[in-house]
């Protein structure tokens, strides 16, 4: 089984492609830099629960929904 930060990545990908907005996009609205949205969806990070929130609000979802996977 994939890691948990795969997992994560592969989600946050899911939602931010959607919405048909790009890791740039995403980064300015979460107010976070764009290789690390890339590093975020291929799980290279471990992210933190402040950037989780940051990420959740800018892809209006709850952070719960992150982790439906």
């Amino acid at each position: 089984m994939p890691s948990i930060r795969i997992l994560f990545g592969i989600r946050v990908r899911k939602l931010r492609q959607a919405l048909g907005i790009s890791q740039e996009e995403l980064a300015f609205s979460s107010n976070l830099h764009r290789t690390y949205i890339s590093d975020i969806e291929r799980g290279m990070r471990n992210v933190s629960l402040d950037n989780i929130y940051k990420i959740a609000v800018a892809l209006d979802i709850s952070p719960k929904d992150l982790f439906d996977f």
